[in-house]
């Protein structure tokens, strides 16, 4: 990459500051040979419950099988019903499917763009076994006006938390709102491993001893196998990284909210350009700076040619993906996550991003949009 191009996401820039830790760390590892099951996850799994003030944290291998194992453990069977949101990554509904249930997508809010409780109030049925709000892009869903819809019908609220780490609501963590929740590592994370981890977060007992048996394979002691489970664990390298990035999240998700805030200042008032805006209630920790333009496809190339790294999050809603084709569902199913499927882009924002850089982007977004 280009020394002046700027990247949407720069985990160059994390690795240097944690990279006497880390090395230190899978210098022990290595030592020991605890590859899979060594003291740092153990370690990161405390420190991430304390850290959400939740009783349980269960590292596994990635974030889908993370919210597959929290929807098995609450109780989600073959054929029931799962509301989700059509504005969200494939994983959130592939992570359903897995189990044999049916993902049911329902439409987002117009402003921000999170499930909307209007339309999961109207999507319930006797078969709805859970509902899955997305903490989309840094914030929170409204998680509270999900509870007594779902009281009403039996289900349970299991979180998809990937983009959420320290985000609240209510003053109450992401993450902790539900049952369960799901959450995501992916290196781009605001809490991201070295490769792929995820974990499952409950203030359940027996949510947690269910997802601790199904993640190793149905099995509590060796060659007893009492379920059939899967093989999704955290290894130690990746809990050595989570470990020293943890212990910088919170500065970090305060420097995003710093970029969020300096972005506002920089694009506001420019014709064209629908700025993110935070619901109330809820403090964003502002995984991604999300923009709303016409003729997107022609902004996103523009930036891409002025060296700006841009992305779209996501270019087709769920629904309307080859791998839901299942559902029967067409284009206009769901008009506001469709809508802004056209139109939005993410541009760059991480803790380590400049004021230049941002006057950069600021300056080339607008000449973007410029009629």
């Amino acid at each position: 990459m280009s020394a002046n191009r700027i990247p949407l996401v720069d985990l160059g820039a994390q690795q240097l500051e944690i990279d006497e830790e880390v090395s230190l760390g899978l210098k022990e590892v290595f030592a020991t040979t605890s590859f899979i099951g060594g003291a740092p996850v153990g370690r990161f799994e405390s420190a991430y419950a304390g850290y959400l003030g939740a009783r349980h944290c269960i590292g596994v291998a990635n974030g889908t099988d993370a919210l597959e194992l929290a929807l098995r453990a609450s109780g989600v069977r073959p054929g029931g019903e799962v509301i989700l949101p059509a504005n969200t990554f494939i994983a959130t509904a592939e992570a359903i499917c897995r189990i044999g249930a049916v993902p049911v997508p329902v439409d987002v809010d117009p402003e921000h763009l999170l499930i909307d409780p209007v339309c999961v109030k109207m999507a319930v049925s006797a078969r709805t076994e859970a509902i899955v709000p997305v903490h989309l892009f840094g914030q929170s869903a409204f998680v509270e006006l999900l509870e007594p819809i779902a009281a009403r019908c039996g289900a349970k609220i299991v979180e998809d938390a990937a983009q959420a780490q320290g985000a609240t609501r209510h003053g109450r963590n992401a993450g902790t709102l539900g049952t369960a929740a799901g959450t995501s590592f992916y290196p781009g994370k605001n809490l991201g491993a070295a490769g792929d981890a995820g974990a499952v977060i409950t203030n359940d007992e027996a949510v947690a001893s269910r997802v601790r048996l199904l993640s190793a394979h149905g099995s509590v002691q060796k060659y007893r196998h009492e379920a059939m489970g899967m093989n999704s664990r955290m290894d130690t390298i990746q809990a050595v990284v989570l470990n020293a990035k943890l212990a910088r999240l919170a500065a970090w998700n305060e420097l995003r909210r710093r970029a969020a805030a300096r972005y506002d200042e920089l694009l506001a008032g420019i014709e064209g350009l629908q700025l993110p805006t935070v619901a109330a209630g809820n403090n964003d920790v502002w995984h991604l700076y999300v923009v709303r333009v016409e003729n997107r496809d022609a902004v996103l190339a523009s930036l891409i040619e002025a060296g700006i790294d841009a992305g779209i999050h996501y270019p087709s809603p769920v629904h309307l993906t080859g791998a839901l084709a299942h559902l029967g569902l067409r284009a206009g199913s769901f008009p506001v996550a469709e809508d802004a499927a056209g139109r939005i882009l993410s541009i760059p924002l991480f803790p380590h991003i400049t004021e230049d850089q941002q006057q950069r982007v600021a300056e080339a977004l607008e000449s973007a949009v410029r009629p």
